[in-house]
């Protein structure tokens, strides 16, 4: 963001500092459009991987990577929670005018990067197996699955990295460079998936190679653009010398965000598990269709928290509580109606998201649609959901946006126990939609609140200095 639309005078810490309508927006698309874009191509490492296993590899394929795929999840998660914590600090120290502690919050985020590489490696040696077999992954589709773990298993630094740096390049003032990185990497990941799994038939090894590869290259090249002229936050020799403090704040500051893809992970394990006890492989490879379309819309609305994160964290900063409040509303705006926009075109012509991904098995494409109707109904809930939880990061409150992201995965338990034994798979199909409901009812109003608490508190502010 310029500096022109961001710069305060520190003395000046009050409402008087509010930004015109045009002000917010131009910030919140600066900031968006390259974020949305960003996690859209980051995604595409996912989905490119689904599209070319459902088509050159089959049922089994699809049921096989939807079972690996939360466990690797993880392993992206942590990258977030880096990316997410680090930018947020980076941000807001900016925002004091501190550079000392923006550059000792890079450096704490690139030490994070290599202890947390090392720990999830281990973890998925030691337990990559036993987690697909705890989601009901048995014969063909074990051995599938399994050999996608294993390939990560060895490449976890690199998913970490290609996560975490694009967002530290972005919060660096730099929105562009790191959507570029993403671009170049899905776009080489397509070109890899189509040698790997098209032409080699190396199947679901192919594809984990394929997105490794691809994530290796952004974090060599998201490194030297630190190493660059381009950067204002270098490496140096301060690099040794990591503030543990910050280390610890950027978990806290970016644990909801982990927590969010813990419970994407978890809940996607438990959805497979009891759709293979409820239904079939089949089932499971139609709720793989069916992921990968609801990921598409999360990545947007992820994309869009992420973007409204850099300026409301500098805003708070700054202190400037009205600016906050007109960057939330527009986030939410923006939110809804591309959430109820996707609902609306995927009911009118399913057909269109599922041929991406097979075309001539009937009874999974007949599963999908099902899937489409009963599960993604209320998908635009789940958007404001994760933006309040990236709110409540952006200005500090660590603790209620983990809390949102825990509330996020537990709430589902009960749906999930409950309506299967209901209503069969369709109870299953009906337990994320229904729990978003519940859950929208209990943060809508904690964000309200704290709203209004930032409105007295501006006010407060500006009679202070009116009467100083």
């Amino acid at each position: 963001m310029s500096s022109s639309q961001l710069q305060v005078d520190p003395l000046a810490k009050n409402v008087r500092d509010v930004a015109s309508d045009a002000d917010i927006k131009r910030s919140f698309w600066r900031y968006a459009i390259p974020s949305i874009t960003a996690m859209l191509v980051s995604g595409l490492y996912q989905i490119i991987d689904g599209i070319f296993v459902g088509h050159y590899v089959g049922v089994d394929g699809l049921a096989a990577i939807n079972m690996a795929w939360p466990i690797t999840f993880v392993v992206s998660g942590l990258g977030i929670m880096v990316g997410m914590g680090g930018g947020s600090l980076i941000s807001m120290k900016r925002g004091e005018q501190d550079s000392t502690s923006t550059q000792q919050a890079l450096n704490a985020s690139f030490l994070l990067m290599l202890v947390l590489a090392m720990f999830s490696a281990m973890g998925l040696f030691l337990w990559g197996a036993d987690l697909l077999r705890v989601q009901g992954g048995e014969g063909t589709i074990f051995t599938l699955g399994f050999d996608y773990v294993n390939i990560f298993s060895y490449g976890t630094i690199a998913t970490i990295m290609a996560t975490a740096i694009p967002m530290l390049v972005r919060n660096d003032e730099s929105p562009n460079v790191a959507t570029a990185l993403m671009i170049f990497g899905a776009l080489l990941n397509i070109v890899l998936d189509y040698v790997l799994i098209g032409l080699w038939q190396w199947q679901l090894e192919g594809a984990a190679l394929a997105t490794i590869i691809a994530q290796l290259t952004i974090a060599i090249i998201g490194i030297g653009y630190f190493l660059s002229q381009y950067s204002s936050l270098k490496f140096d020799r301060s690099l040794v010398r990591v503030n543990p403090r910050m280390m610890s704040t950027i978990i806290g500051l970016g644990a909801s965000s982990l927590v969010m893809y813990l419970y994407t992970s978890f809940v996607f394990a438990l959805h497979n598990r009891l759709f293979m006890q409820y239904g079939t492989s089949v089932t499971v490879g139609a709720f793989a269709i069916v992921g990968y379309i609801m990921t598409l819309y999360y990545l947007v609305a992820e994309g869009i928290a992420e973007g409204m994160q850099p300026p409301v964290s500098y805003y708070f900063g700054a202190q400037q509580f009205e600016n906050i409040k007109k960057m939330l509303l527009l986030s939410i705006k923006v939110t809804v109606i591309a959430g109820v926009g996707f609902i609306v075109i995927l009911n009118v012509m399913p057909n269109l998201m599922i041929s991406l991904f097979t075309s001539d098995d009937p009874q999974l494409v007949s599963e999908a649609k099902n899937g489409i109707r009963l599960h993604l109904f209320s998908m635009f809930l789940d958007g404001i959901i994760v933006l309040a939880s990236v709110y409540f990061m952006a200005i500090g409150k660590g603790g209620k946006a983990l809390a949102i992201s825990v509330g996020n995965m537990f709430i589902q338990l009960p749906f999930l126990y409950f309506l299967p034994q209901w209503l069969g798979v369709d109870g299953i199909w009906l337990a994320l939609p229904l729990s978003n409901i519940v859950l929208f009812a209990i943060v809508a109003p904690l964000v309200w609140h704290d709203i209004k608490q930032r409105e007295k508190a501006s006010v407060v502010n500006h009679m202070t200095h009116e009467l100083g």
